[in-house]
């Protein structure tokens, strides 16, 4: 127990530092091959903030582990909106600039509606994965297709911004990326093997462990990376980190893991769960779009809203733990 307990701190610990590494040396070597900024900011740091949640999610399913495997991809969208976006709009207030977030708001709730329907018959198969996968590709050509356009976009220059100010030669972008990769999935093992230890020792499902402390753990990048953000006014950045890592997450993570191993899923999860996630996915579309010519903002009040919402969910799943 002790030995499980020990691999989950540490796992974590590891998988945070690891995959911030990453993502900075991801990012600089792309710069220094000429990607532009906004293609950066989208596709690369999107895909590093969601690396945790990718291998620890293949690792699960690989090791017979679907509720592990969805729980962490599921419950990680419920952090990043509620715990995450809520925690940043109390200490900073959220101002929507980018008209490119704005058009992947839509596209996030579409994505978010493909999961249910897929869900509907408790099972995801290994066509449900090609489908899901298939759709990130085309998502990717998309904003590879946008970010090659060099138009101006705030985001962009965010992004842009946050390279200038802590270059880094090619050598030494290589020597992260390729130490946070391996550091990623070693520590990814140790959370794993780790949380289903806890889960045997405990008699809670796979599921719950995923949707708690393995969905807030893999999504911490998310959380340093928006509190960066917003501590230097990026606001962009820091609402583009949660949209494409539940893009990611949604498609690419639960995909690779179905990929794998299909996922048995029980109804709960498509009436708990991805309700939740739904909901919260639309409240982030009505908050982030600026409608009537406003801009778009997350205020206080509505970030403390967001949190309030994140605590209930929590104390009634460890009451459906409590209470079994």
């Amino acid at each position: 127990m002790l030995l499980a307990l020990l691999a989950i701190l540490g796992g974590l610990a590891v998988l945070v530092w690891s995959a911030d590494k990453f993502v900075d040396g991801a990012a600089a070597t792309a710069r220094h091959f000429g990607m532009p900024p906004l293609l950066i900011g989208m596709v690369i740091i999107g895909f590093g903030t969601s690396a945790p949640e990718m291998v620890v999610s293949a690792l699960a399913a690989s090791d017979g582990n679907p509720g592990l495997a969805l729980g962490n991809a599921y419950g990680s969208n419920i952090t990043n909106i509620a715990l995450i976006l809520g925690l940043v709009a109390i200490i900073s207030p959220i101002a929507v600039h980018s008209q490119v977030l704005k058009k992947e708001l839509p596209v996030l709730m579409g994505v978010t509606l493909l999961a249910a329907w897929q869900l509907w018959d408790g099972e995801l198969s290994r066509m449900d994965a090609v489908v899901l996968l298939v759709v990130f590709f085309a998502l990717m050509g998309w904003s590879i297709y946008q970010g090659m356009q060099g138009k101006d976009d705030a985001l962009g220059a965010e992004v842009d911004s946050e390279l200038l100010e802590h270059p880094m030669p090619l050598k030494s972008a290589l020597l992260w990326l390729l130490v946070g990769l391996v550091l990623l999935i070693i520590s990814s093992r140790f959370l794993v093997w780790g949380a289903v230890e806890i889960a045997h020792a405990f008699g809670v499902s796979d599921l719950i462990i995923g949707l708690t402390i393995v969905a807030v753990g893999t999504s911490l990048p998310e959380l340093a990376s928006s509190l960066m953000a917003i501590r230097k006014n990026e606001h962009d950045l820091a609402l583009g980190n949660v949209i494409g890592s539940n893009l990611f997450n949604t498609l690419a993570v639960v995909g690779i893991a179905a990929a794998i191993h299909p996922l048995a899923v029980d109804h709960t999860v498509l009436l708990r769960d991805w309700t939740l996630m739904a909901v919260l996915t639309a409240s982030l579309f009505v908050l982030g779009y600026g409608f009537k010519g406003k801009q778009g903002r997350i205020n206080r009040v509505e970030g403390a809203l967001l949190m309030a919402v994140y605590l209930g969910y929590s104390g009634y799943l460890a009451y459906t733990v409590i209470s079994a």
